[in-house]
């Protein structure tokens, strides 16, 4: 008897096929959407790069203290997610809880600009501090003088992709994306080098034509929400003043390790900048376009990390264990298997991607050259690492588990990443390449701390108390 009931219980074939489509049809829209937010930047870096090394190093100083204080506030946002799909998970046609942490994210998004774009206001100052070229680092705070106005405008428009994410309705985010890119690529040549009758600002142009691309995506996913027949009975911005703080500390709560945890890693890549900037202009120019790289692949696991989020969450709020087993390991073998594609691909020509970013035929960009595709081969090592990292912190975050994933985070990106990186590169004169298999080496460490928790699950009461386990399952990995 207790053998049939094993085997009535056990999960079908047909079961993880289902979910195995659900997750690819939520995740390919919000991979492409984050990669058309990377191409953003993208093309800020291939636009600027053609105005010369100089100015591509200062704008990547300063972009990336102003993506630190980005990300952080991306990750306060996202802490809506999980208690959206959550809610959804309990109540499929839910309207009121739902438009609660809408309003409340919207409400954070606020607060959070104000100490933000007073410190990038003094970006020129604090890369001065660092340590940094004085040339570089006031031609950066004339770019981010620019650019800081787009931030504000990025996190609400990502308070809206959220909210469709939830919906599993992430179609109209890819949608807006892609005009986004094709605004900013239409900005950055009219700003950058002055055609169409406008000045030629320089590396200003392009924080101005990030500002402008920005405004126009929060106004398309506004009029989507209130257009859409299937999101306006949510109402999303009625009397958005109202407060609602037990739902704004409930989301915080869970925001805010999230926020530390991109923090650090976003900190992480930011101090890898700045020990670059020790080393010289070409190593930071170099580090900017192997980044870039980086940052395009990486796109995938996050857009499977964002859908892993949701299909967990949606299990929690069930109380279904077997649903959130089979949504976390789905999601965590498409985002690995990608990335592991990704790394032969880097392998194989490092040379070719890096000339997407920089002319190696002029001799003047030789050392960056050379220096990019050293670092792209480094990069290429951890790209399983990276996936493996980021779609776990996914799975855990679906159980609104984020605070023991901000230690890891801590520890193995400022303890291993920077500690190690900062001694092969000047204690063993490795230079870039030492910062790189820091970098590298602490990734590695998080994604084995983010499975073995995610492996321990049940043992550690992660699960949703409703959650019932099945028999012979009772530590379910």
């Amino acid at each position: 008897m207790l053998q049939q009931t094993t085997v009535s219980t056990a999960e079908k074939p047909q079961e993880w096929r289902a979910e195995f489509r659900a997750t690819l049809a939520l995740a390919w829209p919000l991979i492409l959407t984050n990669l058309t937010m990377s191409l953003i930047g993208a093309t800020d870096v291939l636009m600027v790069g053609w105005l010369g090394p100089t100015q591509l190093a200062a704008s990547s100083l300063g972009f990336n203290l102003s993506m630190l204080l980005a990300i952080f506030g991306m990750g306060l946002v996202t802490g809506a997610s999980p208690l959206m799909a959550s809610e959804i998970g309990r109540r499929a046609h839910s309207v009121r809880d739902i438009r609660r942490t809408f309003r409340q994210a919207l409400w954070l998004v606020a607060m959070l600009s104000v100490p933000m774009l007073l410190i990038l206001w003094n970006t020129g100052a604090i890369l001065l501090l660092l340590g940094q070229d004085a040339g570089l680092a006031a031609l950066a705070q004339d770019y981010i003088r620019a650019y800081m106005w787009s931030i504000p405008l990025f996190l609400a428009t990502l308070v809206f992709r959220n909210f469709l994410a939830a919906l599993e309705r992430p179609m109209w985010s890819l949608v807006v994306g892609v005009v986004g890119v094709l605004g900013n690529i239409l900005f950055n040549y009219a700003l950058i080098f002055g055609h169409f009758g406008m000045p030629a600002l320089g590396v200003v142009g392009a924080g101005v034509g990030s500002v402008l691309t920005n405004a126009m995506m929060l106004m398309l996913m506004i009029i989507v929400v209130y257009r859409h027949r299937r999101f306006r009975r949510y109402h999303l911005l009625g009397r958005w003043w109202r407060s609602d703080w037990p739902r704004f500390f409930q989301m915080t709560r869970i925001g805010t390790p999230i926020a530390v945890s991109h923090a650090f890693e976003a900190g992480v890549f930011s101090a890898a900048v700045v020990l670059m900037g020790w080393i010289s202009t070409a190593a930071v120019a170099a580090h900017a376009v192997a980044l870039q790289l980086a940052s395009l692949t990486f796109m995938v696991p996050m857009g499977l990390a964002q859908a892993a989020t949701v299909r967990v969450g949606i299990g929690h709020g069930r109380g279904d264990a077997a649903h959130i087993r089979r949504a976390g390991w789905t999601s965590f073998a498409m985002g690995t298997g990608f990335m592991a594609l990704m790394a032969l691909l880097m392998l194989a020509i490092p040379g070719t991607l890096t000339g997407f970013f920089i002319d190696r035929s002029n001799p003047a960009n030789a050392e960056v050259a050379e220096l990019a595709v050293s670092f792209l081969i480094v990069a290429a090592l951890f790209q399983i690492a990276d996936g493996a990292q980021v779609v776990g912190a996914g799975m855990l975050r679906g159980l609104h588990d984020t605070f023991v994933p901000m230690l890891f985070a801590l520890f193995g990106y400022w303890v291993i990443g920077i500690g190690v990186g900062a001694w092969l590169a000047f204690e063993r004169d490795w230079g870039g390449v030492g910062i790189w298999t820091g970098l590298a080496t602490g990734l590695g460490i998080v994604a084995v701390l983010m499975l073995t928790r995610w492996m321990q699950r049940a043992r550690l009461g992660l699960l949703p108390v409703a959650a019932p386990l099945r028999q012979g399952a009772s530590l379910p990995i």
